[in-house]
């Protein structure tokens, strides 16, 4: 069998991070994506925090695997040319741009349906309609608008964002499944369609826990297995919990062996009821199991602190993977702090094709990581990144150009 979406032309006006994430997803599951890039500049990820002096620095080749990159000067009426004969090409469209800018291309809706009525137009936009749709959206403002920040950090501190970075990357995925449905119902209606991913929505979506607990909230006045309860106090609107768990399993991050010199000695751990047995026994506090404070779930909400407490007396013996082999014995769920340094050095992750080495022409090899979904027919190859209109000739000749063409558009600038 070939790739998944093998057949798939991608034409990808995207750039920094949330549209290259939806479109390096797509190529890696098959689809060729070509890359429309400005001449002498680029996607302005590929001069942002290099740590190699003029080469494509690592946030532009973690984000533009398997894809194909041409260089065409949009406001020259040659090259809005080429740009109108791809849009007759290819069947999806993606761009991130500021509200407004591809219209200002010329590439209204109307124009792109005259064009190609199967073409399906893609967008990741900061906000959707509303009073803030035309501002502009970076991934901390998506996080904080999104309802992240808020319920992100501890009680006593500031919002806080997260270092994964669901706006730009998480939307971008969102985008990516909402076009592999649009061309899944193009083979029925044979119509191609526009598909909207906002920043603030995608991260909503992944704080949808965080909105069940604002109605629960709402409802009730308290919400037992936050670290709020039972002695802190509860406002209007859902606290920033810690590291508790968000679900119906009280969990904590405990310190390990060696937590005094390292910051990612630690433990995430869960007081999971099926095992409460088990987790006594494991910590030598059996007495726990006849406590009327702690031999119930319900009895025990109060005391969780307490609870984590000991077992934290515990953790603190071992190193974190010590502790998670004896913990897994036992089914006791946890899992270990694992710092960026770890995952990188960890086999596993080679071996599974999540963590992968990239040999780049001008960089040499780095690390990347690879394709997080894993089918069983479409094994994905992670390819490097392209250079500046490594492939402009390439695809200017694939729409028909000659050689002698392609020429003269250079020299007018057009590419």
């Amino acid at each position: 069998m070939g790739k998944a979406l093998d057949g798939v032309e991608i034409l990808d006006f995207t750039h920094v991070q949330s549209g290259p994430t939806c479109t390096q997803l797509l190529a890696w599951l098959g689809a060729d994506v070509i890359k429309v890039e400005r001449a002498g500049e680029g996607d302005i990820t590929r001069g942002q925090l290099r740590d190699i002096p003029g080469v494509d620095s690592l946030y532009f080749t973690m984000l533009n695997h398997n894809k194909r990159s041409i260089t065409i000067d949009a406001k020259n009426p040659k090259g809005k040319q080429i740009l109108e004969a791809l849009v007759k090409k290819c069947d999806v469209l993606v761009e991130n741009f500021a509200p407004g800018a591809l219209d200002r291309m010329g590439l209204t809706w109307e124009h792109i349906q005259s064009l190609n009525p199967r073409m399906i137009a893609a967008s990741v936009k900061g906000f959707g309609p509303g009073p803030y749709e035309d501002c502009k959206v970076y991934e901390n403002v998506a996080q904080c608008a999104g309802g992240s920040a808020s319920t992100t950090g501890f009680d006593d501190g500031p919002p806080v964002v997260t270092g994964a970075q669901i706006g730009d990357s998480g939307t971008g995925l969102h985008l990516a499944l909402g076009i592999v449905a649009a061309l899944y119902q193009r083979n029925t209606t044979g119509k191609g369609q526009k598909v909207l991913a906002a920043m603030q929505d995608g991260v909503l979506n992944l704080c949808r826990v965080k909105l069940r607990d604002q109605q629960r909230l709402a409802r009730t006045g308290v919400m037992e297995e936050y670290p709020q309860y039972p002695n802190g106090k509860f406002g209007d609107a859902v606290p920033r919990a810690g590291n508790a768990s968000g679900g119906g399993q009280p969990g904590w991050i405990l310190k390990c062996k060696g937590w005094e010199t390292d910051p990612n000695a630690y433990i995430y751990f869960i007081t999971q009821a099926p095992v409460w047995k088990d987790i006594c026994k494991v910590i030598g506090r059996e007495d726990w199991l006849t406590h009327p404070d702690y031999a119930t779930p319900k009895a025990r909400l109060p005391h969780l602190m307490d609870i984590f407490a000991g077992v934290e007396e515990w953790t603190k013996t071992k190193t974190k993977f010590e502790a998670m082999d004896i913990l897994n014995e036992y089914d006791i769920p946890c899992g270990p702090i694992l710092s960026m340094k770890e995952i990188a050095e960890e086999p596993s992750l080679r071996e599974t094709g999540t963590v992968v080495e990239v040999d780049h022409p001008k960089r040499g090899k780095y690390l990347s990581v690879g394709n997080p979904i894993k089918m069983s027919e479409s094994a994905t190859e992670v390819k490097r990144s392209p250079l500046l209109g490594e492939h402009t000739d390439q695809v200017l000749a694939e729409l028909g150009y000659s050689a002698q063409q392609i020429a003269e558009l250079r020299s007018s600038g057009a590419i």
